[in-house]
């Protein structure tokens, strides 16, 4: 979440006011849910995925490739996204054989 922030050059205050928090409070609010000191409930999830155009996945991901992965494939269209899909399944399969 953190570094989708910074990546998109927003502030903890930017993106708190986005979700609907109140200005005063929304910069503690946001270092605690990128801290990890506390989870966001899920409906706010969302709404912070949202507002960083991000899929709902990506704010958990533990791995930052899978992460980035996540990201690339949410940002092509959907035939794009289900081609590539295919594409990257096709190629796992020959890994193997």
């Amino acid at each position: 979440m953190r570094s989708r922030r910074e990546d998109l050059g927003w502030s903890l205050e930017k993106v708190g006011v986005m979700i609907g928090i109140d200005e005063s409070s929304s910069r503690a609010r946001i270092s605690r849910y990128e801290l990890g000191v506390h989870e966001p409930p899920v409906a706010t999830a969302r709404l912070i995925a949202v507002a960083l155009k991000v899929p709902l996945a990506h704010l958990y991901c533990e791995d930052d490739e899978a992460a980035e992965l996540l990201l690339l494939l949410h940002q092509l269209s959907k035939p794009e996204r289900t081609a590539r899909i295919r594409q990257f399944n096709d190629m796992l399969a020959g890994v193997g054989q």
